[in-house]
């Protein structure tokens, strides 16, 4: 974008604003905040600037009057605040967009997954989006991994189409960390279950020098290490997979855990070795002493790769872990990158913002670059270009 003449231009910037929002507020603005910057940028010099996002998964071909839960009015309160001017929010730019070009300031439009062939990158939706603007700017790297409307078919039709600052830096960051990393290198990957991670783990184990698993996922690998898990969450048909993969690569390997009888906020969490978990325990964070010695480990590492909690942090009493791995890698004075909703989340609720060195607003798209994936939305401005 910055390459670009937007003098005079009516810019559509796809951004990702896919925030949490409880009783009409946002509660995480990360994503929010990361987008600003591209938005002032396009601000300077365009005739109009149109952004346009999703908003959690509402159903297609109902009007948002109908699902208002979707609606991305809090984001736009929201963005006016960091932006300093008048956000307007329109719903009816695909039946009257004409009437765009009479507002000021940056103009939101209404959460894209309520139109009919946005998930199947409809030719005609997309044509609408790119009669909307001169320049369409692809800035969403969280929705870069899907061939949608609002993300490639737009930038297939629209006049011209070019990455935003932030796409641009993300992908950057992500190539800065596994192309050519400071020696020696980690991956934390944490999270409910192998399988949705299970690319992304082999692919992990063989470029890194160390492999933290956490969450369901180190159960299962526990359960690899012939150590019963209880109750825990785990996937046993995966453990052959799990074994691979510690055959790959060095993975430390929890020596204690916390444990409760029930996942709920008021459980009574306990501390135990893993060789003491009984049929009954429900593994749900990392013990101390486990903690320690991780983040002894993440001491030594010079590039670090971080996605997913180690232990359910929503709840205080298992936070811990989580807490003490987040503490550990914003204390590394090497290049650190995370990734993924949970871990924003994390790194907003443990105060290390600052502290890590580039925090992607990917989760999906995150994952799908580590595994080597192409990602459509960046593929499509690369086949533009040429």
């Amino acid at each position: 974008m910055e390459e670009q003449d937007l003098k005079n231009k009516r810019v559509l910037i796809r951004e990702d604003l896919n925030v949490p929002v409880k009783d009409r507020q946002v509660t995480n603005d990360t994503r929010i905040k990361a987008a600003v910057p591209t938005i002032k940028l396009a601000q300077a010099s365009a005739k109009q600037v149109i952004v346009m996002s999703h908003l959690g998964r509402p159903s297609e071909g109902i009007a948002i009057t109908d699902q208002a839960e979707f609606s991305l009015a809090p984001v736009a309160e929201h963005l006016a605040r960091l932006l300093g001017n008048e956000v307007s929010l329109v719903a009816d730019y695909l039946e009257s967009p004409e009437s765009l070009a009479e507002l000021k300031g940056v103009v939101l439009l209404e959460n894209v997954r309520v139109n009919s062939g946005e998930k199947a990158n409809d030719d005609k939706l997309a044509q609408q989006y790119a009669a909307l603007c001169d320049v369409f700017v692809m800035d969403a790297f969280g929705t870069a991994h899907r061939a949608q409307a609002s993300t490639h078919g737009v930038a297939k039709h629209a006049a011209s189409a070019c990455a935003g600052p932030l796409l641009a830096g993300e992908l950057d960051a992500l190539e800065r960390s596994l192309t050519k990393p400071d020696r020696p290198m980690l991956a934390i990957v944490g999270g409910a279950k192998v399988s949705t991670k299970l690319e992304v783990l082999q692919t992990l184990s063989t470029k890194v020098d160390q492999l933290i698993v956490g969450g369901g996922i180190a159960n299962t690998f526990l359960l690899a290490a012939g150590v019963e898990v209880g109750n825990s969450l785990c996937e046993p048909d995966l453990v052959e997979t799990a074994k691979q993969i510690m055959d790959s690569t060095n993975i430390p390997l929890p020596s204690d855990v916390v444990v409760a009888n029930e996942f709920a906020e008021d459980a009574t969490a306990t501390v135990k070795a893993v060789a003491e978990i009984e049929a009954s325990d429900m593994i749900l964070d990392i013990g101390p002493e486990t903690a320690a010695n991780l983040s002894r480990l993440i001491a030594g590492m010079k590039t670090i790769i971080w996605n997913g909690p180690v232990g359910v942090f929503e709840f205080e009493q298992f936070a811990t872990g989580t807490e003490k791995i987040a503490e550990a890698i914003a204390a590394n004075k090497g290049y650190s990158i995370a990734g993924g909703g949970e871990t924003i989340a994390a790194i907003d609720k443990f105060q290390v913002t600052d502290s890590i060195a580039y925090i992607s607003t990917g989760g999906g798209a995150f994952l799908e670059y580590v595994e080597g994936e192409q990602l459509p939305a960046v593929e499509i401005l690369k086949e533009k270009g040429r």
